[in-house]
């Protein structure tokens, strides 16, 4: 590389080039599998190391995590940067990368250890988080449209308030996480566990819960629009007050489950089978007591024997 080349970077990006570099060992890493780690090529790591690039704000986040270091360790001693003020803006953006959009470069988290990491506040669209550990993780505000879970350890994760629109949420263990106020706009739920999940205060919207197991969830002032319970478990679960409005109960395990003080309008419980003594038996275990429903999907219900005696036609 030429001198005038060398000349188009700062000074500061030896001095960080140095410092991955260092991180790096210290722990006994190569370049290919710290590459790896950030989806970069090692040739990529190897230019950062001897200051002919730099990472990006949201990799140098990344890196943090990876090496064990600190933020202030890639700040520290730029003084020589070209505004008094520069280091502090540095730490100031990787720590608060999501207060603005800012141009995606990172899509791809699968298989990755993120256990409790920050990403409240994320604006960052199809992500994948295939096979990751994001037990506890922080994704209070994020806006995750069109991300994709597959095989996640999602426990106890926070969703309070983030949008989830087009989101695919695929045989992963969502134990006690909470989504207070999230948004669910043609979410999709496959063979997931919600135990001691909380969702609340809010609406979901053509969402789909196939074959996932509901049964120890919470649903608090929700309301259900166009969602679709195929085949999915919610035997004894309470779905008490909460507004259903055209949705689809067909094929799923009903056994117990109470639906006291709930409305519902154009909703169908029947399955796509033939109507079994079974399922007219579980049928009959559900309670409506002081519900409210339209004509039409109290007749559904009356037809399938159950007990409506304590019900309010709209």
């Amino acid at each position: 590389m030429s001198k005038d080349k060398k000349r188009q970077y700062p000074m500061d990006s030896k001095m960080i080039g140095n410092k991955i570099a260092g991180a790096r060992k210290k722990i006994n890493m190569s370049q290919a599998a710290l590459a790896g780690h950030v989806f970069v090529s090692p040739q990529a790591v190897g230019k950062w190391e001897r200051g002919e690039s730099m990472p990006d704000i949201i990799t140098l986040n990344q890196l943090t995590k990876i090496l064990n270091v600190d933020l202030n360790y890639f700040s520290e001693n730029l003084s020589s940067l070209n505004t008094l003020n520069e280091a502090e803006q540095i730490t100031s953006e990787v720590k608060h990368l999501t207060d603005s959009p800012q141009p995606q470069l990172l899509t791809n988290f699968s298989g990755n250890d993120l256990a409790k990491t920050d990403f409240a506040g994320v604006i960052a669209h199809n992500l994948k988080f295939n096979g990751s550990n994001l037990q506890g993780s922080d994704f209070s505000g994020a806006d995750l449209t069109g991300s994709t879970f597959l095989g996640s350890d999602i426990r106890e994760a926070i969703f309070n308030g983030a949008n989830l629109t087009d989101c695919s949420l695929s045989a992963c263990d969502l134990s006690a996480a909470n989504f207070d106020q999230a948004i669910f706009v043609r979410t999709k739920f496959y063979a997931s566990a919600l135990e001691g999940a909380k969702i609340s205060n809010t609406k979901l919207t053509d969402v789909k819960l196939s074959k996932t197991d509901l049964r120890k969830a919470v649903f608090e002032n929700c309301i259900f629009e166009g969602v679709d319970f195929d085949y999915s478990d919610l035997r004894r679960l309470s779905l008490d007050s909460q507004t259903f409005i055209g949705v689809l109960f067909h094929n799923a395990a009903l056994n117990e489950t109470t639906f006291k003080g709930a409305t519902l309008k154009n909703v169908s419980f029947r399955s796509t089978f033939a109507l079994t003594n079974k399922y007219y038996r579980a049928i009959k275990t559900i309670c409506f007591e002081g519900a409210t429903m339209d004509k039409l999907t109290y007749a559904s219900l009356k037809g399938l024997g159950a007990d409506l005696s304590k019900v309010i036609l709209l």
